[in-house]
Parts: structure tokens; C-alpha cells; sequence
């Protein structure tokens, strides 16, 4: 049987309440091997309840889920590595002592988490950090041991709640190029985060959630296509910018020292619009679609679906 067509992860149909509150309503979805995906919603959308429902901190009230192809189970949490929001290392441990104890409560033997933590350490240049107390570790340092310690075991299946909170820039790209490392070993990143350019710069699929139900899913780049609004921003020469004005082809939306933003009109083409624009005597040295971000994306399907 051939096992990499298999999701590392499935979600059909959960559902979990809270007393009188439905956190999670009928959410599927799921996350294809070696890829990073996108979990998003607003606050109280249901994202945590999903998580912890994922990680068996609690348990779904109905629905399936499956782990590589199998019901979850009591011993897939060590195949998860888990990163949560609110950090949870332990203030007066040393860093070494702590990773250990992490990844002993994983399944390695002390032997094993011992050689994986300096590895790791070494790795990230903190080689020297083993006997200092978690305490004494700025906010960024103790946002990198917890980083390890969730990879430590080498999971199949990692979640990420924004780990590059409290990050300067240069650990958050140390951080997101071990991401992408990870992803390139096999292993399936569940991202989750409220900054939509990193969503959008490294995530390949993305679930959209708000109220507990999905409200949009699929890869970020179709999404984006999807929810194209035909704006085309040009760049020229040659021609007086009062003189480039709106008309039967497209609305001239922005436009300023030798570049501009276009909206076609219904049935208008690129042909038509660039034959229109040459045959004012412009040059025309730049010109592309505006695809919408996925933060405009977001606050737009939020919006629709809070109305």
C-alpha cells in the first residue's frame, strides 16, 4: 500500500462544545505530508479548541480524526511536536536538565535526548547555554529552547502557534529557515499565527476559521486568484500623469509620478487596455495583476461571515 498519498493529518466533522458555547462546528480539513499549513481565524475562532483537540489535551464531543491513516490514539502524541502560544518552560530548570526531561517525557532514552540536545544547541549557536537556568534566558533565547524542545523527537506532525512571537529578526529567520528544513526532511508543519504576510510567505495550504466553522480552505496561491479583483498596476514614462484618466476599458484607482493602478472594467482585456495605454504615447515599463493579500483576504471573508 502506498502510504505517501496518506494526510498526516485528518479532521472530518469535529465538533466540541463548551457548556453552551460550540467552539468547533463541524470543521474538516487536512494536511498533506512535508507541507506547511495555515490554521487562521480571529480570536475565539476555534483555533485553540482545535489544537488541543489534535494534540488529545481534550477530546472532540464527534467526528474523526486520523493520524498516517490511523484513528488518534494514546501513543500518537510522541509522533506530535507542540508548540503553544503560551510558553511553558520551567523558570528554575537549566537548559540542559530541561531539554532532556522534554524529551524524555517524548519517548527518548536519556542517552538520546542528551546527544539530541546539544545537537540542537550547537545548532542554534547556544552551545553555551547547557547549565544556564531558563530564568536567567532573555524572552527570544527561551523562545529558541522552546523551539527545540518541540522538535527535539523528531515529529512527524509539528504545530507552531506563533513561534516567532518575541523574535528579533534575525532568530525569526533562523527559526523559519529550521521550518523549512524540517519540511524538506518530511516532516508537516501546522502553522498558526495572526501575521498574514508570514501566513502568506510560507504556508503552501491554509484553513480560514471564524465562529468554529471553516469558511475557506485551499492553497494560498489559488485563494489569492481567486479573490482577484482585476487591478493592474502600471509603470511609464511619456506621458503627463493628469493625462492618464478613466474611461470605457478601466478606472484609473491611484496613480503618481509614472505609476498608476488600473481596474478593469467588465469585459475588458490586457490587450486592450495596453493597446489604449500605447496609443497615448506612453512607454510602458512595468505591468502586473494585483493579487490581494491574504490579510485583505482575511478581513474581508471575517467580515462577511460576522454580518
Amino acid at each position: 500500500m502506498d502510504t505517501t498519498s496518506i494526510p498526516v493529518l485528518s479532521l472530518k466533522d469535529i465538533v466540541k462544545r463548551y457548556h453552551n458555547h460550540l467552539a468547533v462546528d463541524h470543521v474538516s480539513f487536512e494536511v498533506a505530508k512535508g507541507t506547511i499549513f495555515g490554521l487562521l481565524g480571529p480570536n475565539g475562532a476555534g483555533k485553540t479548541s482545535l489544537i488541543r483537540i489534535i494534540t488529545r489535551i481534550t477530546a472532540a464531543d464527534s467526528g474523526t480524526i486520523m493520524l498516517e491513516g490511523e484513528p488518534l490514539h494514546a501513543l500518537h502524541p510522541s509522533m506530535i511536536g507542540y508548540m503553544p502560544e503560551e510558553r511553558g518552560l520551567y523558570k528554575k530548570m537549566k537548559v540542559g536538565e530541561h531539554l532532556i526531561y522534554l524529551a524524555q517525557l517524548k519517548g527518548l532514552t536519556f542517552k538520546d535526548a542528551r546527544k539530541k540536545a546539544k545537537y540542537w544547541l550547537e545548532k542554534f549557536e547556544a552551545g553555551n547555554w547547557w547549565d544556564k537556568k531558563i530564568a536567567d534566558l532573555s524572552k527570544g533565547m527561551q523562545q529558541k529552547i522552546q523551539f527545540i524542545a518541540t522538535i527535539i523527537h523528531d515529529p512527524k506532525l509539528i504545530i507552531l502557534d506563533e513561534p516567532f512571537s518575541g523574535l528579533d529578526p534575525i532568530n525569526a529567520n533562523l527559526i523559519k529557515d529550521e521550518i523549512y528544513q524540517l519540511k524538506e526532511k518530511g516532516a508537516s508543519i501546522l502553522f498558526s499565527t495572526h501575521r498574514m504576510e508570514q501566513v502568506e510567505e510560507i504556508c503552501e495550504q491554509i484553513i480560514l476559521v471564524n465562529q468554529g466553522k471553516k469558511i475557506l480552505d485551499g492553497s494560498v496561491s489559488n485563494i489569492r486568484k481567486t479573490y482577484k479583483e482585476n487591478i493592474y498596476s502600471i509603470e511609464y514614462s511619456g506621458l503627463d500623469a493628469k493625462l492618464l484618466v478613466s474611461n470605457d476599458l478601466y478606472e484609473v484607482t491611484t496613480q503618481d509620478s509614472g505609476m498608476a493602478t488600473l481596474r478593469f472594467n467588465a469585459g475588458a482585456t490586457s490587450y486592450a487596455v495596453l493597446k489604449s495605454l500605447l496609443d497615448t504615447g506612453m512607454d510602458i515599463h512595468h505591468y502586473n495583476e494585483v493579487l490581494p493579500t491574504l490579510n485583505e483576504i482575511f478581513i474581508k471573508k471575517v467580515s462577511q461571515n460576522n454580518a
